[in-house]
């Protein structure tokens, strides 16, 4: 897997969704923050909502954050948890948050907790077979191999 350097951006979100974490954790409504920062440079933040039956992840609802303000161009993203010492640490993104990035965070990058150690990474690193609908698949029965730059 290949990484790249965290910048000051990523260090900034990084503090904004700690501080939300910290403000509103709840060790079963709200596990886990999240945010987004878009190419215009916003912030958008989210949270994890959770009861007895339906969770819904931090990182999805900070996606949907930036999707309602209209603000379509995620750059970078991060989720963070309380480690059993109550301080925030990243936590990497589920399966159903890894195919939401293969949609609406194609060139996105994502800070992850690689092996103990906080690394950032290109989305599509994390799922890189992502989910197509049929009609987005460059292949057929009949032609199995896919057609030249896919």
């Amino acid at each position: 897997m290949q990484f790249e350097t965290l910048t000051d951006d990523d260090v900034e979100l990084y503090d904004r969704v700690k501080t939300l974490l910290l403000a509103r954790h709840d060790s079963v409504k709200h596990v886990v923050a999240a945010g987004v920062r878009t190419e215009s440079g916003e912030i958008y933040l989210g949270l994890h909502l959770g009861s007895r039956r339906i969770n819904v992840c931090a990182e999805s609802s900070a996606i949907a954050n930036a999707e309602m303000a209209g603000d379509h161009s995620i750059r970078s993203i991060v989720a963070l948890c309380l480690d059993d010492d109550g301080r925030a640490i990243v936590t990497n993104p589920c399966g159903v948050c890894r195919e939401l990035m293969g949609t609406y965070c194609l060139n996105a990058d994502v800070v992850i907790d690689y092996e103990g150690t906080v690394r950032k990474t290109h989305s599509s690193n994390l799922l890189p077979q992502r989910w197509l609908f049929p009609h987005e698949n460059a292949w057929t029965v009949s032609d199995p191999q896919p057609e030249s730059g896919q």
